[in-house]
């Protein structure tokens, strides 16, 4: 028996109990969790040592986690925060005087000794992180192994890879010496309704925990009876608090609106604004509130990387006609044809001649050649001198800003189309640590790890894309990405539906219509797989099984296996041999 804050845990029931002496049901995964927390009282535990623990050897999101400690929280009557803290890049801190054996506990739920805990959650992910964001502050990012020994394998692969990838980010990844401070005010609802008080609560909490996850910036919530309008006041407002964020959730009949905004502490200016809305049909409780939370988040994540890395310091800034320039190559990359692509590299190359030191025509350049090499648009002699260039381009553009997030994104994605696939985890968290609802990065993980065999895990990271559908633009990838993972699973119904939805967005590649073409063949439906085929042939002319099979070079046997399969496939369909 554990006692706290007038609460008994009763591990022999597995029962939570009031300070009346009421029963309190939890589920066994939250149970769990909180006996977990019970018996570490007063230390920080880190949300991979949670997700090792309450889900050993199952792959899980952290909203699976979020989802406990929010039930937790409920039960305790901890809306404040009090007993379970967030402590900003670090895990979690259960902060109640507990009283019984809490070492029973521990041996109980699998747990050594404490400080056996912490050494074993920074050799499985600490060192590693420790390395990639700097030792002002740790990170750990779970890439979703199922065990400790490939956990292991894995963090030796990262601290590898960034061995590799360190002077792209030096000297820039530690955090900056004065970090910027973000108080979190609870989003209010415009009514009496018990479900959008709940909903903004949740939405509040989810928002909280992902900006926690930034390496740039310090997070805190404020107790229940600070206002936002107080935090402006000077004499109440805390010292380290420097922008405030808050906002108002509204509820129509088929949608929630979420209205948003950072202001200055100091003064009250508002620094940014944003406005989201999430359709409540056809989706679940959950989803809208992962959903607000991570299309707020997102755009603010931008937003703060703006401000504490200004255009300012760089040369030739974004301006006039090379912004006109940029916007119109940035709408050639996802959604694109040969000649469209044709035409934005010319556009690119000839401005960049004329500001050869600005960083956004370098990256944007670099980010389309990355998308000729994936649609294979080069000859092979073309192809490797574009890759040189463009990874030449974006390692000096890492070099003067390690923090700027259209060069992070850009240099993730490029590593995983020229299958550097150790650098690219490596780059990829990066670009998560200033982002953590940055769908496209989660997609450029999950093509990684299909690579390296691991499909249940890609299949989870394109899913919880998906569970942020941030950004917008990006969404047909993600989708692609969650059929193309079923079908390497063999779960080729599964598939169907996914990769039709991704190309109802952005059918211009001809690739999904490939993979769809194996989808529907796999489901019997014979037909549709040789008119998907013929489609796929329309756009992208002169395929063949040479040429449309993707680069083998580190990519792992289970991928290049699968990989055989789906082109034999595609081939019986009538796809040229050669």
């Amino acid at each position: 028996m554990l006692r706290f804050a007038g609460f008994e845990l009763d591990q022999r029931r597995i029962e939570l109990r009031a300070p009346g002496g009421e029963p309190i049901r939890l589920r066994p995964k939250s149970f769990d969790m909180l006996r977990l927390f019970a018996a570490n009282a007063g230390r920080v535990v880190s949300k991979q040592e949670l997700m090792e623990a309450i889900w050993p050897n199952i792959h899980v999101g952290e909203d699976s986690l979020f989802q406990c400690i929010r039930e937790i929280r409920t039960a305790l009557g901890d809306e404040g925060r009090q007993l379970i803290k967030v402590v900003s890049g670090r895990g979690y801190l259960f902060d109640a005087e507990v009283s019984g054996d809490p070492a029973s506990f521990a041996a109980s739920a699998g747990l050594s000794s404490a400080s056996e805990q912490e050494g074993l959650a920074q050799q499985a992910g600490g060192h590693a992180a420790a390395t990639v964001a700097g030792p002002a502050k740790k990170r750990q990012f779970s890439f979703g192994l199922r065990s400790r020994v490939a956990a292991v394998i894995a963090v030796l692969c990262a601290v590898i890879g960034f061995a590799v990838a360190a002077p792209m980010f030096a000297p820039g990844v530690v955090a900056p010496e004065n970090t910027p401070t973000i108080t979190v005010m609870p989003f209010v609802d415009g009514g009496s309704d018990p479900q959008a008080t709940s909903m903004a609560t949740n939405v509040t909490d989810r928002l909280a925990d992902g900006l926690a996850k930034i390496d740039t910036i310090r997070v805190v919530t404020p107790r229940s009876d600070v206002t936002t309008a107080s935090l402006a006041n000077a004499p109440t407002r805390p010292a380290d608090t420097d922008f405030v964020v808050s906002g108002e959730l509204q509820r129509s009949a088929n949608s929630w609106t979420l209205e948003a905004r950072m202001t200055n502490a100091a003064t009250g200016e508002v620094k940014w604004t944003t406005s989201v809305a999430v359709d409540t049909e056809n989706t679940d409780l959950a989803l809208q509130q992962s959903r607000l939370a991570a299309g707020v988040g997102h755009e603010l994540a931008v937003r703060i990387n703006a401000v504490l890395y200004p255009r300012a310091g760089v040369a030739s800034p974004l301006t006039g006609s090379t912004k006109v320039v940029v916007e119109q190559a940035l709408a050639s990359i996802n959604q694109t044809t040969r000649e469209r692509f044709t035409a934005a590299q010319t556009m690119l190359e000839s401005a960049l001649a004329n500001a050869p030191d600005n960083l956004d025509l370098q990256v944007t350049l670099s980010a389309l050649q990355t998308r000729g090499i994936q649609m294979n648009w080069y000859s092979a002699a073309e192809s490797t001198a574009a890759e040189s260039a463009a990874r030449s381009r974006l390692e000096r553009a890492l070099q003067a800003k390690p923090n700027y997030l259209p060069g992070l994104e850009a240099y993730c994605r490029f590593l995983t189309a020229t299958n550097n696939f150790v650098e690219s985890l490596v780059a990829c968290a990066k670009v998560l640590s200033l982002d953590p609802w940055n769908g496209s990065a989660l997609y450029q993980l999950g093509l990684t790890q299909i690579q390296l065999g691991r499909f249940d895990d890609a299949l989870a990271n394109f899913k919880q894309a998906d569970r942020f559908d941030t950004p917008a633009v990006s969404r047909w990838t993600w989708l692609l990405g969650i059929g193309w993972a079923n079908l390497l699973l063999g779960h080729s119904e599964e598939a169907v539906p996914w990769l039709q939805k991704s190309i109802a967005i952005t059918p211009a590649s001809g690739r999904p219509y490939m993979v769809l073409a194996v989808a529907l063949q796999g489901s019997g439906r014979t037909d549709e797989a040789k008119a998907a085929l013929a489609k796929a042939m329309v756009l992208r002319p002169g395929s063949t099984a040479l040429n449309v099979a993707p680069p083998k070079r580190n990519a792992s046997p289970v991928f290049l296996e699968a990989g055989q399969r789906f082109i034999r496939t595609l081939v019986e369909l009538g796809l040229p041999a050669g």
